[in-house]
């Protein structure tokens, strides 16, 4: 099997339509076009042979070293090559178009320079259109490269001649020595398109001027001003990477298939947007400042209210572009990350009951509508989706973790359920909205006890994962974040503690008891949930452990890459495990 680089070795690149990651070794691994969630066109990730990557690197050197940063306050990534003969690097963006259409062409932007002394390299560039199910037509021009598929069209600008290589992809060979600059732009559009222009000096300049300010006049608006301000900046900086422009959405990740145990089966599409996902985002872009991001989002969230219309239930994830079709379909001629299948594209967690969504909903309403009130249309939108609620409350679910096997009575979703009847409730008495207040305090006030009497355990002194077993969830870390018991109550830092005890390994955190993993009927296990180590130190901060709290936070942040980037899930070792980078994990940052 090919030798696959550890997933820390990666760092990403966008512009608000879809991603690319780079690896150190300058090798582009990972990119679909033309938005996050269409196919790949370039996926060595997950398979080295076959996959597709885009490579410009110099040739073997003994003793090369690589490193990766990105230009201050921006995604502007710089991979440096470090050796004794000379000093090289690529510059590799995304020109960032904030156009609100979707059929813009898309364009990756790949500039090589000497510093010190003199480099060979090697370019090379081998797309597999459609996840490599799809074969593709390929033709040199004078300035570059033509590639189509069926639906898509590669176009390569070179400034130095390409020769074909085989594999239905170019290559090429050149020396660059100190201050000297070759600039490649690769362009998507569709199969009629044409292959671009070869950059210049001056209009690569431009462009890389256009993306630098874009990102740091965004970024410039935040708001924090406290410690760790550079990894919050970071963490929203990815948040921001993650936008779908034309609708306002926020993809879990980049990335399918990734998987959370090397060899395991818990390997998951994440290219789509989570409606837990996206509330909690529009709360750590509030808490920073970003109020335009947070309404955006929120839109998205109001359309997919409106299409519930009395039915009244959600799914918990959609398309970006609020498309409800997620069928799941496996890739077998891809052999997965470093030999770990299925890849597969696609999630079942859209046909899964999840009652806590409807909280998470109601607080990312009740929390914007501090700035922008919300429409009475929305409001009867929201009403009709709580009437829903009303007589399924009690019904299992698959919960926050959609775990597979049959459903069951989540102490999480239970909580979940008060928080949507709370900020109902508020937003109601906030506003002066019509509403069946008595109703849903009624049901709020059920929740509530239903929770404290099945979900707590006198034997463990904490919140369990369902009504009846006693085992703890890192997921009650949340309960002090929404408001459902305070930090301080006994029965939280009981629930607190026992987590530490039982689920906690030094600052990495799991999200429940490995035999939870094995009821639920998936192979293999799965590393520390990274999201629950910072809801960690959260809860300790929030408890009154405020020293705690701190040395749990800086430990978590030890485990973010070089370029401060974080994945879903920590193996023992430190190692990154599942879909890079991972919102969820970046946007708890914020919040801890």
């Amino acid at each position: 099997m090919a030798s696959y680089l550890p997933l820390a070795d990666y760092a990403v690149i966008g512009n608000l339509h879809t991603a690319a990651l780079v690896g150190k070794n300058g090798s582009l691994d990972w990119c679909c076009f033309p938005r996050f969630d269409s196919p790949s066109v370039f996926a060595a990730l997950l398979d080295r042979r076959i996959g597709g990557r885009f490579q410009i690197a110099p040739e073997p050197l003994a003793g090369l070293q690589f490193r990766q940063i990105y230009l201050p306050e921006t995604n502007v990534l710089l991979t440096r090559f470090l050796h004794i003969d000379g000093v090289g690097e690529v510059t590799d963006f995304m020109p960032v178009n904030e156009q609100k259409t979707s059929d813009v062409p898309q364009q990756i932007v790949r500039s090589v320079r000497v510093t010190y002394g003199s480099l060979p390299f090697t370019l090379q560039c081998q797309p597999a259109f459609h996840f490599a199910q799809e074969a593709h037509t390929f033709c040199l021009v004078p300035h570059g490269a033509s590639f189509r598929g069926k639906d898509l069209h590669l176009g390569l600008a070179s400034p130095v001649p390409l020769v074909a290589d085989g594999n239905d992809g170019v290559s090429a060979r050149f020396t660059l020595s100190a201050g000297q600059t070759l600039h490649f732009l690769l362009e998507s559009s569709g199969p009629d398109g044409a292959v671009p222009v070869p950059l210049n000096e001056e209009t690569y300049q431009a462009l890389l001027r256009q993306t630098l300010t874009f990102w740091r006049r965004w970024i410039a608006q935040c708001s924090y001003q406290g410690h760790w301000r550079e990894q919050v900046q970071r963490s929203a900086l990815v948040l921001k990477l993650l936008l779908y422009q034309p609708t306002g959405a926020f993809v879990a990740a980049p990335t399918t298939s990734l998987p959370e145990c090397l060899g395991g089966g818990k390997n998951w599409d994440y290219r789509y947007t989570w409606i837990r996902d996206a509330a909690l985002s529009m709360d750590s872009l509030l808490d920073l400042g970003y109020v335009q991001e947070a309404e955006a989002m929120f839109k998205w969230l109001e359309s997919r209210c409106y299409e519930c219309k009395e039915v009244g239930c959600l799914q918990p994830v959609y398309r970006v572009d609020g498309g409800h079709d997620l069928p799941l379909v496996k890739l077998p001629r891809l052999e997965g990350y470093a030999g770990s299948r299925p890849v597969q594209v696609g999630n079942v967690a859209a046909t899964q009951k999840q009652l806590g969504i409807y909280g998470e909903l109601l607080d990312a309403a009740f929390l914007v509508d501090q700035h922008a009130p919300i429409s009475s249309d929305l409001w009867k939108a929201l009403c009709l989706a709580l009437a829903w609620l009303e007589e399924h409350w009690r019904d299992p679910d698959q919960s926050i973790w959609e775990e597979g096997g049959a459903p069951r009575p989540y102490t999480f979703s239970g909580a979940m359920v008060w928080v949507a009847f709370d900020r109902a409730l508020k937003l109601a008495h906030r506003r002066g909205l019509p509403a069946p207040t008595a109703r849903w305090a009624d049901v709020r006030a059920q929740a509530h006890r239903r929770v404290l009497e099945k979900g707590w355990s006198e034997k463990l002194q904490s919140f369990t994962q369902t009504y009846g077993l006693d085992a703890p969830d890192a997921s009650a870390l949340l309960f002090g974040i929404m408001k459902f018991l305070d930090a301080r109550d006994p029965r939280m830092l009981g629930t607190m503690k026992r987590i530490q005890r039982e689920l906690t390994r030094d600052a990495l955190v799991y999200r429940y008891h490995p035999q939870e993993v094995a009821k639920a009927g998936i192979r293999g296990g799965e590393g520390a949930f990274a999201a629950c180590g910072f809801w960690l130190a959260d809860a300790l901060a929030r408890g009154g452990y405020l020293e705690e709290g701190r040395l749990q936070l800086e430990k978590m942040l030890s485990y973010g890459n070089a370029v401060g980037l974080y994945g879903e899930e920590i193996g023992p070792t430190g190692e990154v495990l599942g879909n890079f980078p991972q919102a969820f994990t970046h946007l708890s940052l914020i919040i801890a």
